[in-house]
């Protein structure tokens, strides 16, 4: 991966950040991000791609010249790059938004999302809402770019499966881990944000036509079976039998005295299923524009 400045600038933020704080929204960094959208504009009809292009040329109507947004990469770690911006009144100015990045859904209990999505503040249910808004031409165009900002974003949230499944631990935030020799304050989440997953979206075949040519066209239309509902049923139980489950002989255990260590055998075993959750995030962000847009 070519070493850009102001990106390496901002993955040590986001480093940082990740490896520092309990919080649930930090979210797959921007390698994750970035891939999944690049998948998905790879993936979608020529027709949503030329709608995305035109959307896209106006990203300055989202008035947050501190997060630009340009092209698909950009848009897809826009919710992210707003977290901190603030309002005339000194308060978040998306503060509304922090819930809509996860959803705390029990691995140790039955699969349910009507209890944690109960007010809409929650990822599955923002994903719903933001193909909405982008599908409806009523709506400002500003209205609309946003949407599209925010779906981009939520569905490779949704990837992650420590967002669509956690126990009661902040989505594993407060689990305390290490990668390999990465220790301090390094935890489970921020495994599978970033160092996981960089790990596993770099693997060669590499890229967007590696990672896809790495997947057969029976497990591509697998992947976007069913809708919203199903993937984050789907990413829960990649989080309850992959991401707990190879660190934690049982998952709904209390927790080990000694802080476990992903190790390279283990990282090795984790590669392929972390690159699955990128491709199919693709993929299922590629089937939902193509639904908002290709008309």
């Amino acid at each position: 991966m070519p070493n850009h400045p102001v990106r390496t600038l901002v993955r040590l933020q986001l480093v940082a950040a990740a490896v520092s704080s309990a919080s649930p929204a930090a979210a797959y960094w921007e390698y994750g991000h970035e891939t999944v959208a690049k998948i998905a504009y790879a993936s979608v009809r020529p027709a949503t791609r030329a709608r995305l292009d035109r959307l896209l040329r106006h990203g300055d109507l989202l008035g947050t010249p501190e997060c630009p947004v340009v092209d698909i990469a950009s848009a897809s770690t826009w919710a992210d790059c707003i977290k901190p911006l603030k309002g005339a009144d000194g308060k978040p100015r998306f503060g509304y938004a922090y819930n809509w990045h996860f959803q705390d859904v029990d691995i140790c209990k039955p699969f349910d999302l009507a209890t944690p999505c109960k007010d809409g503040n929650c990822l599955s249910a923002q994903i719903v809402a933001q193909q909405a808004r982008l599908k409806n031409r009523r709506l400002r165009r500003a209205d609309r770019v946003q949407a599209l900002a925010f779906l981009v974003h939520f569905v490779g949230d949704l990837s992650q499966p420590l967002h669509a499944g956690e126990h009661d631990d902040q989505g594993a935030n407060k689990v305390k881990a290490s990668y390999g020799l990465i220790a301090g304050r390094a935890n489970l989440h921020a495994i599978w944000d970033g160092y996981l997953a960089e790990r596993a979206i770099s693997t060669p075949p590499s890229g967007v036509r590696g990672l896809l040519r790495a997947t057969s066209r029976a497990e591509r239309r697998a992947m976007i079976v069913g809708g919203v509902t199903e993937w984050s049923r789907d990413s829960w139980r990649v989080s309850h039998d992959i991401a707990y489950g190879t660190l934690f002989a049982d998952p709904c255990a209390p927790l080990p005295a000694e802080r476990p260590v992903m190790n390279e055998a283990m990282v090795k075993h984790l590669i392929p299923p972390a690159r699955r959750q990128v491709v199919a995030g693709g993929l299922r962000l590629a089937k939902l524009l193509d639904a908002a847009l290709a008309r």
